[in-house]
């Protein structure tokens, strides 16, 4: 679970509801009328724009806001090195025997197995990489578009309620609940898009480029073992895709490992 997402989302909701609770009670922000303007009607116009696949597809995506964040470029990059070391050594069948857990590195080291060549491997594994990416682009596009919708029928809201209202100017018990619905459509939508939708949207904008990081590791890594090129190439190549603060602690690190015992502890 990303703590960052379900923090962020749960303390603005809890600033709002307690912002609610200083003025009185909570319940006179409660609308179904306004609940329904805004959210059914985000719904129903964001699935104008995309298809039904692209809608529900964007709804699997959005788990990716929510789940554990993708491991760090650095620590993937000793796995690479070490399948680089065994296949150098003992040959890319002996690559069977390692455990896995990334998807696309998975794919590409079962077409190393098979012993497909450098540029069919290139060939399938850049055109995963890039229909994964387009798949996340359309997920994050849809939140996008239901950010940008949200506020719109939190306008239309209240629109509807004002017209209600002045078209019962001579009922005086209608004019608060027509009041209510023009008011907490606006208030609705502005919670909805900006504490939601577009927050998710961003998210997984930022999920999609760490993955789209990720997954470029493994091609490069994958392509260079198949190409034969000794580990420490392949590591250099690599470390390219990490933070250069981060690249000189990993070096660190990997020089820190090498020395003889001796000489750590002196």
């Amino acid at each position: 679970m990303d703590l960052a997402t379900l923090l962020g989302i749960v303390g603005a909701f809890a600033v709002v509801i307690a912002a609610m609770l200083m003025g009185g009670s909570v319940l006179v922000f409660i609308n179904a009328p306004s609940l329904f303007i805004v959210l059914g009607g985000t719904l129903m116009v964001v699935l104008i724009k995309f298809n039904v696949s692209q809608f529900t597809g964007a709804m699997k995506v959005a788990g990716k806001a929510f789940k554990s964040k993708l491991p760090a470029p650095e620590s993937l990059i000793p796995v690479i090195v070490e399948m680089s070391t065994v296949a150098r050594k003992e040959g890319v069948l002996a690559l069977e025997n390692i455990e896995i857990e990334n998807p696309f590195l998975e794919s590409g080291v079962r077409m190393l197995i098979d012993g497909s060549p450098v540029e069919d491997m290139r060939r399938h594994l850049s055109k995963d990489l890039e229909e994964m990416n387009e798949r996340h682009k359309w997920g994050a596009q849809v939140f996008s578009s239901a950010g940008d919708v949200a506020p719109a029928m939190g306008m239309i809201g209240t629109l509807v309620g004002l017209v209600q209202m002045l078209s019962a100017m001579d009922d005086p018990k209608s004019i608060g609940p027509a009041m209510a619905v023009a008011l907490l459509t606006t208030l609705y939508g502005a919670v909805l898009a900006n504490m939601v939708f577009l927050p998710i949207a961003d998210k997984l904008g930022l999920r999609r480029i760490e993955e789209m990081k990720l997954n470029s590791i493994c091609l490069d890594g994958v392509l260079a073992i198949q190409e034969g090129q000794h580990p420490r190439t392949t590591e250099a190549l690599l470390k390219l895709y990490v933070n250069p603060t981060r690249r000189d602690i990993t070096d660190a690190a990997d020089a820190a490992a090498e020395k003889p015992p001796q000489e750590q502890a002196a």
